[in-house]
């Protein structure tokens, strides 16, 4: 059972990477889990990853514990997005195109996109 939901789920993710290939636009991929949220902004030009943010990463993971916020919640969407959207206008990144990987505009994607823009991301 598990194993036809990762095989639809990695279709519908390949047929929506098919229509982005053709915009060229940097992509600020999302993809989240139970207990984590990642986010990070990949070049077309350049073929990489520019710009990067995710709970699990040790300073971020502290300052979750110390403000007593679990990471993988909405408030934690919402400081990644502000992290997120803080480097990668320090890499001169203004104007990305959203790729949720699958998942929903809804919760913890809707919140971290709504922080991005909030703080200064073109999306």
């Amino acid at each position: 059972m598990k194993n036809k939901i990762n095989k639809s789920y990695n279709l519908k993710i390949k047929n929506i990477r098919k229509k982005i290939n053709n915009i060229k636009l940097n992509r600020l991929l999302i993809y989240k889990t139970s207990r984590h949220i990642y986010a990070q902004i990949f070049s077309i030009e350049k073929n990489n990853i520019e710009v990067y943010a995710s709970t699990t990463e040790k300073s971020i993971n502290k300052y979750l514990k110390n403000k007593n916020i679990y990471t993988g919640n909405k408030e934690s969407a919402c400081f990644i997005g502000k992290i997120i959207s803080e480097r990668s206008i320090k890499n001169n990144i203004f104007k990305v195109f959203l790729d949720k990987s699958g998942f929903r505009f809804h919760g913890k994607i809707k919140c971290l996109v709504e922080s991005a823009r909030k703080n200064g991301l073109i999306i």
